[in-house]
């Protein structure tokens, strides 16, 4: 099969031939349809996040069901389905908590070592050496996943804009969900890219908010005023911070969500919330990143601070597909560009440049 794979930080993705790879217990083959642009692949991809090399990136993916493992029952060949990029062991102690946003096997073993469950990756290059899989590796004409990450999506959804579901939406969705938003609030999103316009169009039409976004792009911020934002601050012709006081009349908004994951937006969106308000951080940055607050504003203030990564899958997943397809969340509308496999090194170099406006995604099925 063709496959984008990462070599070396310096060489970039490279299309390759590697073995079709096949599917073991509780683990389901699919031929990849579409998979979504995300910065946390470029990260990746730049080497600001470490991973094992060679590897194939794509962590948001949709496609046909190919084939099953054994014990698999929740999908079958022919199966249009999508994936998101949280592979819940759904055994370790915090899935059975009902955290599987935090599983500590898909930390472990895919996040660090680039494989599944039973240390072993499922892709391998034409010399039968490994090629590590980051998510399910989804840059590729073929990509097996476990069985508790996969969905059916119905006939009427476009697999192609299903493909966003696995992060950018699911990621947006969990962010709301981890905010604690609460109908008539006010929300200051910042950052308004895959994630952070899902996260206007969510916060605004499923939580009932009132959305007030930030980015430095002007046609980003209309944009985000098409999803549903009430107001919007250009951050670099204005302060965000005092832009937002003027708007909720010197209290702060109830919860602010930051998406990109830099010092000062991160200093930004704290420094926006009312007392006993709610920042989430969602966006994340190059290993060993720092970023502070003002300890008096925060203890005073009664400031809560949460991470937020993802969402979880077996319990989101359901919900966030029946919204799609019902229309209350718009998947085609964030869908700004489509590249094909062989272009996604210039659909990357576009989305590192800023140039992207919402989601863009990689089509691999022609």
């Amino acid at each position: 099969m063709r496959a984008a794979v990462l070599r070396s930080i310096d060489s970039g993705l490279k299309i390759e031939e590697l073995n079709d790879p096949k599917p073991k217990d509780n683990e389901v083959l699919i031929r990849v349809n579409a998979v979504g642009l995300c910065h946390t692949d470029l990260h990746v991809l730049r080497g600001h996040i470490p991973f094992p090399l060679p590897a194939v990136l794509g962590h948001e993916v949709s496609g046909i069901v190919e084939s099953v493992g054994n014990g698999v029952d929740n999908v079958q060949r022919g199966d249009r389905v999508v994936g998101p990029f949280i592979l819940p062991c759904g055994k370790c102690r915090l899935c059975i908590r009902g955290n599987e946003d935090l599983c500590e096997n898909f930390y472990n073993y895919n996040r660090l070592k680039g494989v599944y469950y039973d240390g072993t990756s499922r892709l391998t290059a034409k010399d039968g050496s490994a090629v590590y899989m980051y998510s399910m590796a989804a840059h590729a004409e073929y990509s097996v996943i476990p069985a508790t990450s996969v969905f059916k999506v119905p006939d009427t959804m476009n697999l192609d804009d299903a493909s966003i579901l696995g992060c950018a939406i699911m990621t947006a969705y969990g962010a709301c969900r981890n905010a604690s938003l609460k109908p008539a609030e006010q929300v200051a999103v910042y950052g308004i890219g895959g994630v952070g316009s899902n996260v206007v169009q969510i916060a605004s039409k499923v939580f009932n908010t009132d959305v007030i976004a930030i980015d430095i792009r002007d046609e980003k911020l209309e944009y985000a005023k098409s999803l549903g934002a009430k107001h919007v601050i250009n951050s670099k012709k204005e302060d965000p911070v005092k832009a937002i006081m003027d708007i909720t009349d010197g209290r702060g908004v109830d919860a602010s969500i930051e998406v990109i994951g830099m010092k000062d937006t991160i200093s930004a969106a704290i420094r926006s919330v009312r007392s006993g308000g709610r920042a989430v951080l969602v966006g994340l940055s190059s290993k060993g990143n720092e970023a502070g607050f003002e300890i008096n504003f925060l203890v005073r203030k009664g400031v809560h601070i949460i991470g937020s990564y993802g969402g979880k899958p077996r319990i989101d997943m359901p919900e966030i597909i029946a919204l799609a397809s019902k229309g209350v969340i718009d998947v085609a509308n964030v869908i700004s560009e489509r590249f094909k496999l062989e272009e996604v090194n210039e659909a990357f170099e576009k989305l590192e440049k800023g140039g992207i406006k919402g989601r863009a995604v990689i089509k691999v099925m022609q």
